[in-house]
């Protein structure tokens, strides 16, 4: 199979930029160079510009556009909410999972290595969700601490699903703030902050055909924090450096896009991945299939577990030659000899599987799935 004919699998990892969102952004490179903290005309259209994507951006999520502040993207918006709560709003301790993205344990365990704040991790059920119950006992333990819960509303990996509204409620009803990483979320499903119990989510351009390099964090005006970033008063003083305005109006208009089209996308999203599971079911019996497959389950995500094998082993590598690219989790550790930590936090470490997630994009085909189909069958015969 050639590069002009490689199928592309692995959309929970990047999407590609649609036509129009880089027609959105290319006259604005062209000519838009104007700095939009300049107080000339040059600067004050490229403002104009900026604030407009901001105004569109919260009126598409629900939000006020002096909640939505921009950033490099969902790592450092993570990164921002989870050290200002710890060193702003006093918060000592942070419940968290440990099938989070990396952004998110990371951070929280550093803070925790530090003594900042202290970690705590909730357990899971058999399938990786949220152990609710779990999650309702410490806090309990922790009530009159100040806590910042940090749980995502898709798992990248799993797909698994989080009831943002119910855990918001009780995550609030102890007093505690609540920040979901809605990375996999954003412009795939729908959005009215005004009234979902969050104090915090964030977003990231790529994940849905915008650019990369842009994000958003969202900060409830209930909640005050000093900027992570400093050194400039850009952001209304909570993110200094330069916007890049470019990336901006690409995500504005990629989020535009998304939603303008919504429930035809997510349909066609839908088909693909039942069409997938079909398939797969049907033509390798053996498989199982990684995290909640019912209601509670991301739409663009399928992850796969193949028998371990000397075959199944080297799946990602023969799909690869193939001209088939999939993954075997976060794109953020490929390379990484530890493997996936979400599959081995769901099995314990005992994973005895080759795990394959297919994701999927509003530009995948039934075709595209019958292609992959016959060369998995060829290539674990």
């Amino acid at each position: 199979m050639s590069t002009n004919t490689r199928i592309y699998f692995d959309n929970a990892a990047t999407t590609d930029i649609d036509p129009l969102v880089a027609e959105a952004m290319i006259p604005l490179i062209k000519e838009g160079f104007g700095n939009p903290s300049s107080i000339y005309s040059y600067g004050r259209e490229i403002k104009s510009v900026l604030e407009g994507a901001r105004k569109s951006v919260a009126q598409l999520i629900g939000a006020n556009p002096g909640e939505i502040f921009f950033t490099s993207g969902g790592t450092e918006s993570a990164n921002m909410i989870i050290r200002r709560s710890v060193y702003d709003l006093g918060v000592k301790h942070i419940i968290s999972s440990p099938i989070e993205h990396h952004c998110v344990t990371h951070t929280v365990e550093d803070i925790d290595r530090l003594g900042h704040a202290k970690a705590h991790w909730v357990a899971l059920l058999e399938d990786g969700s949220i152990d609710l119950v779990d999650l309702e006992n410490k806090l309990k333990g922790l009530k009159g601490e100040k806590t910042i819960v940090t749980l995502m509303h898709a798992n990248n990996e799993i797909g698994n699903l989080l009831d943002i509204e119910k855990v918001g409620a009780l995550v609030h009803s102890y007093d505690a703030l609540f920040h979901s990483d809605t990375v996999q979320t954003i412009a795939h499903y729908k959005f009215n902050l005004k009234e979902m119990p969050v104090d915090f989510i964030t977003g990231s351009g790529h994940k849905f055909h915008g650019p990369k390099g842009v994000g958003i964090v969202y900060i409830s005006d209930k909640v005050k924090i000093n900027p992570f970033i400093t050194g400039g008063g850009q952001e209304r003083n909570m993110r200094a450096g330069t916007e890049n305005v470019y990336g901006i109006v690409g995500f504005a208009k990629a989020m535009e896009i998304a939603y303008a089209k919504f429930e035809e996308e997510k349909a066609h999203i839908v088909s693909i991945k039942e069409y997938m599971r079909d398939q797969l079911k049907q033509n390798f019996p053996e498989i199982s299939f990684n995290g909640n497959q019912g209601e509670w389950s991301l739409y663009t995500v399928l992850s796969t577990a193949f028998p371990k094998n000397e075959k199944s082993e080297m799946l990602l590598y023969t799909l690869d030659m193939a001209g088939i690219c999939v993954s075997g989790g976060s794109a953020c550790s490929s390379g990484a000899s530890a493997g996936s930590h979400v599959i081995q936090a769901l099995y314990k470490g005992q994973a005895n599987q080759s795990t394959i997630r297919f994701s999927f994009s509003k530009n995948n085909t039934k075709e595209q799935v019958d292609i992959v189909i016959t060369k998995l069958k060829e290539l674990l015969a």
